[in-house]
């Protein structure tokens, strides 16, 4: 059995190249080496069950993209025409709206030669796109248009970024601009000419503008790098454009009719017909992952906004909220906070910006515990494409990368009691802890390298030169 995407021919090619011994054994223990080498990229030291959820984690987390193109480099295009991948591996696969978060940014630390294939496999679609777009959710020749951004720019910003120096970045930064000028494309004329998409006229107006503004400032990045100050000023203005949808009087993100008044009709608990796509208000509120600071500001300072997030985890969400939701249940749910879905993934690392920090050490240990085990049921939702077990994978060693195109990741408290990470460069970033236990999720200290550490967030710099972080736990913060 073999699969080709471009011809018969193609596939014979590829099950003569790739299982010629026909041997079953064989081929399976070839396929348990590989997936053995992957998955001993990060050691941990940990309890059974956690070593079970981590690297079950990180195997969800490898499975996609996946690769698409004979063995010797042919593949469909997205204009259906056959294409040779030169000097890189071709991929499909692309889950955007999750993957962005926290899929990505992984590969970029242990994957990043694949992560940037991934991202030259972008902009093969972009070049055989008629519409001139990158991907929004793309798979085998086709663009399936699924879910609302353009996030394949904060892959693409994210792993330039960080260093990954295969990529054309110029060629990227076209790619970028063109897709986000697109005026035909999901309310974007009406956010390039108002700030913001009415809801009166797309129905997921708010939360698009949102991703949207996100978007807008890793293009910005990136062209800030290549010294396009001319996008550079363009994208940096669209990125505030997140202002415009929030609601001064209710200090929640909302829906804006097209005249400029907001829709009157307001419930910050819906899912339904309040301009938002998977989710409500108070998750979506949330969602200024580029300048969480300006966000706090606007929400009424630091212990405003800490108790805001105190009640998102705490309070309670009826039924009629979620019933009629296909794949997220209460069991993905922690109060109003909605971990079976991705929107709010960044939420618990916010408190990082505010006068209590230490409640995003309490609080994703806490979502660890309750959101992923061994069972059946062990996820809370639909795990994206790896987004999920994403999540898991970087909270469980203690940082995540709250804005993606930047190069920081913000501290947290780590689940292990120890973690190799084998660093594709060849350096190791050892990850180690003192005291640390189901009720030690305080840190008291960090020292990295050898010398006290006072910042809630590191640098990718940081991890991938190598070295050591130490944290010391505590039951009390």
């Amino acid at each position: 059995f073999a699969l080709s995407s471009v011809s018969t021919a193609g596939a014979l090619q590829n099950l003569r190249a790739e299982a010629p011994g026909w041997n079953f054994e064989q081929v399976k223990k070839q396929g348990q080496d590989l997936w053995n080498k992957e998955l001993n990229k990060v050691a941990i030291e940990a309890s059974e069950e956690d070593k079970i959820n981590f690297y079950t984690s990180m195997y969800h987390a490898f499975i996609s993209p996946t690769t698409y193109m004979d063995v010797d480099g042919s593949y469909k295009g997205l204009d259906q025409l056959s294409h040779k991948a030169n000097g890189f591996t071709n991929y499909t696969t692309f889950s955007l709206w999750d993957t962005y978060r926290a899929l990505h940014p992984l590969f970029n630390i242990l994957q990043p030669k694949r992560n940037g294939d991934m991202v030259k496999s972008m902009l093969a679609h972009y070049e055989q796109s008629a519409l001139h777009m990158l991907p929004i959710w793309s798979h085998h020749a086709n663009e399936n248009w699924c879910m609302t951004g353009y996030h394949s720019v904060s892959v693409i910003t994210d792993a330039i970024m960080k260093g990954n120096t295969t990529i054309d970045a110029k060629k990227a930064l076209d790619a970028c601009v063109t897709t986000a000028r697109n005026r035909k494309f999901d309310g974007l004329d009406y956010y390039i000419d108002k700030g913001y998409i009415p809801v009166d006229r797309n129905g997921t107006g708010v939360s698009t503008t949102l991703e949207y503004a996100y978007d807008d400032w890793c293009i910005a990045q990136l062209a800030k790098k290549l010294n396009r100050m001319d996008i550079y000023n363009e994208f940096i203005k669209r990125s505030a454009n997140y202002k415009n949808v929030f609601d001064p009087a209710t200090r929640f993100m909302r829906a804006k009719l097209n005249d400029g008044t907001f829709k009157k009709d307001f419930d910050v608990l819906s899912t339904h017909g309040q301009g938002f796509i998977e989710g409500n208000s108070w998750n979506y509120s949330l969602y200024v992952p580029h300048d969480p600071a300006s966000l706090i500001e606007m929400s009424g300072g630091k212990d405003r906004f800490a108790a805001h997030l105190d009640s998102l985890f705490t309070m309670e969400l009826p039924d009629e909220f979620f019933k009629e939701t296909e794949d997220i249940t209460r069991d993905g749910i922690i109060g109003n906070y909605v971990h079976g879905n991705e929107p709010a993934h960044h939420a618990a690392y916010l408190y990082n910006w505010t006068n209590a920090p230490w409640k995003t050490q309490a609080t994703t240990r806490m979502i660890l515990k309750r959101q992923y085990h061994t069972g059946p049921d062990g996820l809370g939702g639909n795990d994206d494409c790896g987004q999920m077990s994403a999540w898991y994978i970087f909270s469980t060693l203690g940082f995540y990368p709250v804005t993606p195109g930047s190069t920081e990741y913000q501290i947290t408290s780590p689940a292990i009691t120890s973690a190799t990470l084998k660093l594709e460069n060849g350096k190791t970033f050892q990850i180690k802890t003192v005291n640390q236990s189901d009720e030690n999720v305080y840190i008291q200290k960090i020292e990295l390298n050898g010398k006290p550490y006072n910042k809630l967030s590191i640098t990718h710099e940081q991890i991938m030169a190598g070295g050591t972080i130490v944290f010391h736990m505590s039951p009390r913060m």
